[in-house]
C-alpha cells in the first residue's frame, strides 16, 4: 500500500483534493492507494467511505468526532443513480440510548457531525460493480437556518421518545429530515436502553440517518438539478 496521505492543512486543500478525484472511478482511486476492489459491497458496506477517507487524509476513523477535526469538517459519501438521486439514507452517528439527561441539540454529536460536511457523490446504480462507480464533484455544505431547524426538530422529538422509554416505538417514518434506525452488523447485537417503566431493557443499537428526501433537496439546491 502507498504511504498514507497527510492530513489536509486547510479546508481549501481538502476541497482541492476532493475536486481532483472527481471523474475518477473507484477502481482507479483504489489502485493509486494499492487497495483491492471488492466485487460487491454486501460484506464491505463501508469500503467506499474508507477509500475516500484514506485518499483525502481523514484522521478521525471511527471516533465520535468529525473526520477532519482540525478543520471542523465531516466527510460523507453519497451514492447517486444516473439521475443524481440518492440511492440510500446517509448514516450520521450512533444514537445515545442512556445517560441522555442534559443533552441538548447544541451539544449533540448529530449537530457536531453535520455542522460542516464535505459531500462526495459516488455515481452508479446498485448493480454497478463498485470499481466502475464514478466520483462526482464535491460539495462543502453548512446547514442553512431552515435545514438546521428541521434537523433540530427531528432530533429533539426522537430524543424525547428515547428518554421516555419509547425507543422501541420509533420507526424510520419519524422525522422529516432525520430518522432513527437499528445500527448493528446483525440482529443479535444488543445494548442497554431506557424501558417504558424507567428500568433498563435490551435493544438493538440505533443510529441517526439523513433521509433521502433531505439529501436530494440539498444536492438539488446546490447543483441546480
Amino acid at each position: 500500500m502507498n504511504t498514507p496521505i497527510s492530513r489536509p492543512d486547510s479546508v481549501a486543500t481538502l476541497l482541492e483534493r476532493a475536486r481532483q478525484l472527481a471523474g475518477c472511478s473507484l477502481a482507479a482511486v483504489a489502485g493509486e492507494r494499492g487497495l483491492p476492489v471488492p466485487a460487491n459491497l454486501r460484506r464491505d458496506k463501508g469500503w467506499i467511505g474508507q477509500l475516500l477517507e484514506l485518499s483525502l487524509g481523514a484522521s478521525a476513523g471511527s471516533k465520535p468526532e468529525q473526520d477532519f477535526p482540525e478543520l471542523g469538517v465531516e466527510l460523507k459519501t453519497i451514492p447517486l443513480d444516473a439521475a443524481a438521486r440518492p440511492l440510500e439514507t446517509t448514516f450520521v452517528c450512533v444514537a445515545p440510548l442512556l445517560d441522555i439527561a442534559g443533552l441538548t441539540w447544541h451539544t449533540s454529536n448529530v449537530r457536531n457531525k453535520l455542522s460542516r460536511v464535505l459531500w462526495v457523490p459516488v455515481i452508479g446504480e446498485r448493480h454497478t460493480p463498485p470499481g466502475d462507480r464514478l466520483i462526482g464533484q464535491p460539495l462543502l455544505w453548512t446547514p442553512s437556518e431552515e435545514e438546521e431547524w428541521l434537523l433540530r426538530q427531528d432530533w429533539e422529538e426522537i430524543m424525547e421518545l428515547i428518554s421516555l422509554g419509547r425507543v422501541q416505538e420509533i420507526t424510520a417514518r419519524h422525522g422529516q429530515a432525520l430518522q432513527l434506525r437499528p445500527k448493528a452488523a446483525n440482529g443479535r447485537a444488543l445494548t442497554d436502553a431506557i424501558g417504558p417503566d424507567g428500568g433498563y431493557i435490551q435493544t438493538r443499537p440505533r443510529g441517526f440517518y439523513l433521509k433521502t428526501g433531505f439529501t436530494a433537496a440539498l444536492l438539488a439546491r446546490h447543483f441546480m438539478l
